[in-house]
C-alpha cells in the first residue's frame, strides 16, 4: 500500500492499514540502529526544523538521532531562542522557516491543536510531537511496536492504561491506536484524572476504579507519568497515598497475566508510579520503548518525506 497522508497529526485519522504500515517500515529501519555506521544516505540534502515550544529530552534526541541517521540536516528552534520572545507569532516563524527552503517540521507545543492549525498554513509535512492535552502520536506507535514485539498481535489483548489519564496526551494517542487494532483497553486513576466520557471513545474502552480489578488478567500494563504542571491545582491528597492505591508494585503485579509487559513512557516518577523493581524488572520494557522510538520517527520522517509513494 502507499503512505498518502501528508502530515502526523495524530492517531484519529490514521487507519489500522496506516498504522501496521508505519510499524512495518520502523521494523525494517530498526536494523540501521545496529550498525557500526548508523546512517543511510536517504534523505541526504533535506532539512528538518525541530521546533519545540515545550521542554522534551527523549522525545527531541529521538527525532534528531531518527532524521540524522537518514543523513538529513536539522535545525532546532524553541521559544526561548526564537523571535517568539519578540512578539512574533508561531506562524509566523514557521513561515520564514519555510521561505529557507525546510522539507519537514517536527513540532511540540503546550497549546493542544498547534500543529494542526500550522498544517493548514504551510507546505511543508508536520509530525506531532505532543500537542498539549491531545496527542503524541509517535509515542503511541512505538508503544505499539514494542508491545508487537512481545505478544505478536494487538487483537485481542488486554492493555490497561494506569494514571493522570485527563493530562496525558501518551493516553488519548495509545486509546486510539490500540482500539483500532483491536485491543481491550481499560483505565484506571484517581476519579479527579479521568475524564468524563472518556468511554464514548469506543465500546472497547472501559474504566475501572481500583488498580487491583484493572489489571487483574491484563497483557500490558502501560503506567503514566503524573502531570504536576500540568495541573491548576492538587487532584490527589499525596504522592504516597497516590502509589498506595495506583502504583504499581512486586505484589499487585502479580494479578496480570503470565508474561505481560510493563511499560511507561517516561520519565518515570520512581516510587509513586511504580517501584523500582519493577521498573527494573524482568517484565518492564521501558527502555525497548526508548529504542523502538528512533526506529518509529525514522519511519515517519521517510515516508512523510515520499518514501511512502
Amino acid at each position: 500500500m502507499a503512505f498518502v497522508h501528508k502530515n502526523m497529526l495524530g492517531l484519529e485519522n490514521a487507519s489500522a492499514d496506516d498504522i501496521h504500515f508505519i510499524l512495518d517500515t520502523a521494523k525494517s529501519f530498526k536494523e540501521i540502529s545496529t550498525r557500526s555506521v548508523k546512517k543511510v544516505p536517504t534523505l541526504r540534502g533535506k532539512t528538518i526544523v525541530m521546533a519545540f515550544w515545550e521542554p522534551s529530552t527523549r522525545t527531541k534526541l529521538s527525532f534528531e538521532m531518527a532524521a540524522k541517521r537518514l543523513s538529513a540536516d536539522t535545525y532546532a528552534i524553541g521559544a526561548s531562542g526564537s523571535s517568539v520572545v519578540k512578539g512574533e507569532t508561531l506562524l509566523d516563524s514557521i513561515r520564514n522557516l519555510e521561505a529557507m527552503g525546510i522539507d519537514l517540521v517536527v513540532m511540540r507545543h503546550k497549546q493542544s491543536g498547534a500543529p494542526h492549525f500550522l498544517a493548514q498554513h504551510i507546505d511543508a509535512p508536520i509530525i506531532n510531537a505532543g500537542d498539549g492535552f491531545h496527542e503524541h502520536p509517535t509515542q503511541a506507535l512505538l508503544d505499539m511496536m514494542t508491545i508487537l514485539e512481545h505478544k505478536k498481535t494487538i487483537e485481542g489483548l488486554t492493555v490497561t492504561l494506569v494514571g493522570d489519564i485527563a493530562h496525558s496526551r501518551v493516553a488519548l494517542s495509545n486509546i486510539i491506536g490500540l482500539s483500532k487494532l483491536g485491543a481491550q483497553v481499560r483505565l484506571c486513576g484517581p476519579f479527579t484524572m479521568i475524564p468524563r466520557f472518556i468511554e464514548r471513545l469506543g465500546p472497547n474502552v472501559t474504566v475501572y476504579p481500583k488498580l487491583e480489578d484493572a489489571i487483574r488478567d491484563t497483557d500490558v500494563v502501560m503506567m503514566l507519568r503524573i502531570q504536576k504542571e500540568r495541573m491548576a491545582k492538587h487532584l490527589f491528597p499525596s504522592n504516597r497515598e497516590y502509589a498506595m492505591t495506583f502504583g504499581l508494585n512486586a505484589k499487585n503485579v502479580r494479578l496480570t497475566k503470565p508474561g505481560a509487559i510493563i511499560m511507561h513512557p517516561g520519565p518515570i516518577n520512581r516510587g509513586v508510579e511504580m517501584t523500582p523493581d519493577v521498573a527494573d524488572g524482568e517484565r518492564s520494557v521501558i527502555l525497548e520503548q526508548v529504542n523502538n522510538g528512533v526506529a518509529v520517527r525514522m519511519a515517519l520522517i521517510y515516508l512523510l518525506m515520499g518514501g511512502g509513494k
